[in-house]
């Protein structure tokens, strides 16, 4: 008899130890919610002056575009194909960052830690992407302000040689960048410099505190 009430006691115990743990868990993860939602609310910030600031960008570089086109003369090839280009890169820009402000605002925080981490890791891919895919604009910026009018006939063998050195090395260093830009190297400080530069900082610790999450989840 005194056996069987000590199978029950230590039985209640346990069920009362379980439902702690999981009371514990859920207030866990409304804590680390409230704390990776807190630190997003700094991404959407940047993510909206971003779309502010690469509005105007556009709008300036539109225009200076439209003149050179309406205007044209075979003098401002070089600069309407360098401006073009960072035009468009810039549209992608745009685009990318109205995309990550919506993605962002449409995380629902009371949903299942496996699709939050989901949507905040494709989140976090599409930001390195971002990254990788502006260093592409470095060369245009060596480019725009030639002219066939005095390049390279009216130029000394120093300044064409000068131009070359200059516009080959931002093409390297824009090849490097988008090729060493991936999810494999992100642990690196000069990617994660990159990325956090993109608005990849807040994301990373959203993801730090689910991984807090699921660390408590396997001790207990």
């Amino acid at each position: 008899m005194e056996e069987t009430n000590f199978v029950l006691l230590w039985k209640e115990q346990y069920e009362k130890i379980d439902q702690s743990l999981v009371i514990n868990k859920q207030l866990l993860k409304e804590v680390i919610s409230q704390k990776a939602e807190s630190a997003l609310q700094s991404l959407i910030r940047f993510k909206t002056r971003g779309i502010v600031a690469a509005v105007v960008y556009l709008i300036l570089l539109g225009m200076f575009l439209f003149y050179a086109i309406s205007h044209y003369s075979s003098s401002g090839n070089y600069f309407i194909l360098s401006i073009g280009a960072i035009f468009l890169i810039n549209v992608k820009a745009l685009y990318d960052y109205i995309k990550h402000l919506v993605w962002t605002n449409n995380i629902d925080y009371n949903g299942s830690i496996t699709e939050i981490q989901q949507k905040l890791t494709k989140l976090q891919l599409s930001v390195l992407r971002h990254s990788r895919f502006m260093v592409l604009q470095f060369p245009f910026w060596t480019t725009f302000y030639l002219s066939d009018k005095w390049f390279p006939h009216s130029v000394s063998w120093d300044y064409i040689i000068f131009q070359f050195l200059l516009t080959s090395s931002f093409t390297f260093l824009a090849y490097w960048l988008y090729k060493n830009q991936t999810m494999e190297s992100a642990n690196k400080k000069w990617v994660k410099t990159l990325i956090e530069g993109s608005g990849g900082k807040s994301i990373i610790k959203a993801i730090a505190f689910y991984k807090e999450l699921e660390t408590f989840k396997q001790v207990s």
